[in-house]
């Protein structure tokens, strides 16, 4: 890590990968003031081509390529440091990841943390986190669950199981799809009923705070849309609806909810630290459910940017009450780094 910390000393440049919030996370670091560039598959240059704040692309075949010599040689070149998000997560492994030598924002530890379903919920339940039951087996399925699998997936291949027939059918489903090996490659937990919340956050190091940056919900593919069939056709339409998320919507929530969300967002920072040094710097995201009483359940964690954020590219109503300007994640993390290299405190926000 030492090494690592030495070499982005002379950071002057933020890249990332082109998806997810790629041009977010670079229009912030050009309002910032660096340089920016962007890894980018050969299939989606066209794309990226029309935003004037993108300075350099290195073209890969595939992402992964960010962690190959060349790339590397390249990123040093232009003194960048990586933004993670979740391409990063699902197309590359967690060793892969922790073997990236460019300075990566944030603790790149923690995302190994985050791809696993049962070191992610020790992380929640070591912050006292409310979450719902995991569920060891299809056999102890008492009620209704649902299916996930492991890592960034979006959304994609959770279903839900109310016995051990119904989880069957959908994991054989899945293996028919290659989405998964086996029934191994699956995590059980209990469904909690509820409005689904997901709260973005960034921990300072350097300011030693925490802010809530922003609030939405995601809209899933095709388990949002079901709605809008009268419950007659929805029982003929047969076929499995999908969790794959398509878009994000915003939300502001009740303000006598806020106490409780940061005091949630602190623990959750004090417990990553305990657990995984150097603890949660940067952006995260605690994602649960709302239920009638007002009570949050945590179902999951992202310890990294989330593409919810891309709401708010020109801030958001939490951070216009932190902020006098247009303040985006992106944007916040460019700062960050700004702040660190002014106080000569990189280490504390770099892994």
């Amino acid at each position: 890590m030492a090494n690592t910390n030495n070499k982005a000393k002379k950071i002057t440049t933020i890249a990332t990968l082109g998806s997810h919030c790629a041009l977010q996370v670079l229009k912030g670091a050009k309002d910032e003031g660096f340089r920016t560039l962007l890894v980018c598959e050969k299939k989606r240059v066209g794309l990226y081509e029309r935003f004037g704040f993108i300075d350099d692309m290195i073209i890969v075949d595939k992402f992964s390529e960010v962690a190959g010599d060349r790339c590397k040689a390249a990123l040093k070149k232009k003194d960048a440091i990586i933004i993670p998000h979740g391409t990063l997560i699902s197309q590359m492994s967690s060793d892969e990841i922790e073997k990236i030598e460019t300075p990566v924002f944030g603790n790149k530890w923690i995302l190994r943390w985050e791809a696993d379903r049962e070191m992610k919920q020790k992380l929640m339940e070591e912050a006292g986190l409310r979450t719902p039951r995991p569920v060891q087996s299809k056999d102890k399925i008492s009620g209704l669950c649902i299916v996930k699998l492991h890592g960034a997936a979006g959304g994609r291949g959770y279903y839900l199981a109310w016995n051990r027939e119904s989880f069957e059918e959908g994991a054989k489903r899945l293996v028919q799809q290659g989405m998964i090996r086996g029934e191994q490659d699956l995590y059980i937990q209990e469904f909690i009923r509820g409005v689904p919340v997901y709260l973005q956050y960034f921990y300072s190091p350097v300011t030693k705070s925490l802010e809530l940056l922003g609030v939405d919900r995601r809209y899933e593919s095709d388990i949002d849309g079901i709605g809008r069939i009268p419950a007659k056709q929805q029982l003929g339409a047969g076929g499995e609806p999908s969790y794959t998320v398509v878009g994000n919507i915003p939300l502001v929530l009740r303000e006598s909810l806020l106490d409780e969300v940061y005091k949630m967002g602190e623990s959750f920072c004090r417990a990553a630290e305990r657990l995984v040094k150097p603890g949660m710097p940067g952006p995260f995201c605690l994602e649960g459910v709302y239920d009638s009483e007002g009570r949050f359940t945590t179902f999951e964690f992202s310890a990294r940017i989330v593409a919810g954020t891309n709401l708010y590219v020109d801030g958001s109503p939490y951070s216009g009450l932190l902020y006098d300007e247009p303040m985006s994640m992106g944007r916040r993390i460019a700062r960050e780094v700004k702040m660190a290299k002014r106080k000569n405190c990189l280490s504390s926000i770099v892994t």
